[in-house]
C-alpha cells in the first residue's frame, strides 16, 4: 500500500457538530459497507468481484503506529518497516514514547539520526515522543473527537501532515468517512479502474470520492486491496 503524503479533503467545521460518532469500523460493518458500494458502484463492484473484500488493515492507537506512519512517507513500506523494527531492536526502551521522550527533543533527533533516521524524520519522530511522553493522554483523546478536530489536533504538530493524519484515522481509529486525499496508490488504482492511462489528479479523485460517502473508507480500502493484488501482493 504505497502512497504519497498530500492533502485531505476539509471537512467544514462544525459539519458533524452534536452528531453522535459511529463505534469503530470492524470486519461486520466493514463488510456493510463494501456490500452498499458495490450495489452503488460498478467501478468498486468490479475490483470487488476480481480480488474479493478488502482486509480491515487495523493497526493499534497510539505513539508506535503514528512513528510507523511518520517512517512511511514517501517510502515503500518494506523499507518503512525494516527501519521501524531497527530502531525498535537498538533503542535503549524500544521505539516507544516515554524512554524516547525522556532524552528531550535535541538529544532523541540526534540519537534517531545516528540510527539512519533522515533529519526531517527524526525531528518530526523526537518532537511527537516529546509530545506524548508529557501529555499520556492525548493520543488517546483522539477517539472522542470528531474527523475534522482528530486530524487538526495531528496536524498541528511537525511532520504530520492532512495524509498521515487521515491514514491514522483510517486504520488506527478506524473511522468510516476518512477519505485518504493524495494517496498515490489509490490515484492509480481509480484511474486503472476507470481504463485511464496514468493516475487521476487528486482534485477529480476527491471529486469522484464523493459519490461513496458515508463510506469513503471502506473505497480506500477496496481501492488498496485492488492495487496490491493487481501487483501480486497481498
Amino acid at each position: 500500500m504505497r502512497a504519497t503524503p498530500g492533502g485531505a479533503r476539509p471537512v467544514a467545521p462544525g459539519a458533524n457538530a452534536g452528531v453522535p460518532r459511529p463505534a469503530p469500523f470492524d470486519e461486520r460493518s466493514l463488510a456493510a459497507a463494501v456490500r452498499a458500494l458495490t450495489r452503488a458502484d460498478g467501478v468498486l463492484a468490479g475490483i470487488v468481484r476480481r480480488h474479493g473484500p478488502p482486509p480491515l488493515w487495523p493497526r493499534r492507537p497510539g505513539f508506535r503506529t503514528l512513528a510507523r506512519m511518520i517512517l512511511e512517507q514517501q517510502v515503500s513500506l518494506d523499507s518503512a518497516l525494516s527501519l521501524f523494527r531497527r530502531l525498535d531492536r537498538t533503542l535503549d526502551g524500544g521505539l516507544n514514547a516515554r524512554p524516547l521522550g525522556a532524552l528531550g527533543a535535541a538529544r532523541a533527533e540526534t540519537t534517531l539520526r545516528g540510527l539512519g533516521v533522515t533529519r526531517q524524520k527524526a525531528r518530526y519522530l523526537a518532537v511527537l515522543a516529546e509530545r506524548v511522553a508529557t501529555a499520556p493522554r492525548w493520543l488517546a483523546s483522539l477517539a472522542a473527537r470528531r474527523d475534522d478536530e482528530a486530524a487538526a489536533a495531528l496536524t498541528a504538530l511537525p511532520g504530520i501532515g492532512p495524509w498521515t493524519a487521515h491514514v491514522y484515522l483510517l486504520f488506527a481509529l478506524r473511522r468510516r468517512d476518512v477519505w485518504p486525499s493524495g494517496d498515490l496508490a489509490i490515484h492509480i488504482a481509480l484511474g486503472e479502474a476507470l481504463g485511464r492511462r496514468g493516475p487521476l489528479a487528486r482534485a477529480e479523485a476527491d471529486r469522484h470520492a464523493a459519490r461513496w460517502v458515508p463510506h469513503r473508507a471502506a473505497a480506500a480500502r477496496i481501492l488498496w486491496h485492488g492495487y496490491l493484488r493487481d501487483r501480486g501482493r497481498s
